[in-house]
């Protein structure tokens, strides 16, 4: 890997060359299985892969790589964020990608990126990828971690569930694809806009709910024919909907409200059940 260029004469032309070259990841895991798979992926769309299975090989692999994907649980007590800290203080300008099956407390030091196994995709490694290639030129890196960290939420709870996020004003700071497709709009149209001056005619009336969440960290359950909207569409006067809304830390520490909610399978045998905050 050509490090960042010490001139903007030079710049141009160390660019070009690494361009032109491939990307060679450090693919860091303890599984022979997921090495091979792993590697076979990215070679098709290009990559150069180094495989390493412990810790000491890819200590070894510093030098020769441009990108590193770093498994948490290596076994034997050891972990991708040692290796990460390592190469951090190596190579400081190597992009490094965390792959985890758990959201760590730990996570948000050294590494450029976290990856949630189990739910993150090829395409979301293939994302990352691509979007590190930048800093492997010397340009800084430019990550959405608003919308990064707000998706995993979503994921994690399901993508059948219409998944929105609010600050304690009602301010949408992330809806994920069902909720916007039922809601009529592009995901886009809802970050920055408040639920309360938007929808107000159309959605039921969540200031109450949204702003007692966020300010005593309680739960809100609801389980009712009226959903998230004001009066039933046409279509809907049976279904019975499972409304959560619970607290959640946001992205720049302020506090916020998960409002979630889903038609149930099978209608419980009272038609309406309404739990008070927990």
């Amino acid at each position: 890997m050509t490090e960042p260029p010490e001139s903007l004469q030079n710049g141009s032309n160390e660019m070009h060359s690494t361009t032109t070259q491939s990307v060679r990841v450090l693919l860091l895991d303890d599984e022979p299985t997921n090495l091979h798979l792993r590697s076979a992926i990215l070679r098709q769309h290009g990559y150069e892969c180094v495989p390493a299975s412990s810790i000491e090989e890819a200590t070894d692999l510093f030098n020769n790589i441009d990108i590193a994907v770093l498994d948490y649980h290596l076994g034997a007590g050891q972990f991708g964020t040692e290796v990460a800290a390592l190469l951090r203080r190596r190579r400081p300008h190597v992009p490094i990608i965390i792959l985890s099956a758990t959201i760590d407390r730990y996570f948000g030091g050294v590494e450029d990126m976290h990856l949630l196994k189990g739910h993150s995709s090829v395409e979301d490694l293939l994302d990352a990828l691509s979007s590190l290639e930048a800093k492997r030129r010397g340009a800084p890196v430019v990550v959405d971690a608003r919308d990064f960290f707000y998706s995993r939420i979503a994921m994690a709870i399901g993508t059948d569930v219409l998944v929105q996020i609010f600050d304690e004003k009602g301010v949408w700071q992330y809806c994920n694809d069902s909720a916007a497709e039922y809601l009529g709009q592009s995901r886009e149209w809802f970050i920055g806009r408040s639920v309360f001056q938007e929808m107000r005619p159309f959605m039921r009336d969540w200031s109450d709910v949204l702003q007692t969440v966020c300010l005593t960290r309680e739960t809100y359950i609801d389980r009712t024919h009226r959903g998230l909207l004001a009066q039933p569409r046409p279509q809907e006067p049976q279904f019975i909907w499972s409304v959560l809304a619970f607290p959640i830390t946001l992205h720049d520490n302020r506090s916020g409200a998960v409002l979630t909610a889903r038609i149930l399978d099978k209608p419980p045998t009272r038609t309406s059940e309404l739990l008070p905050f927990l």
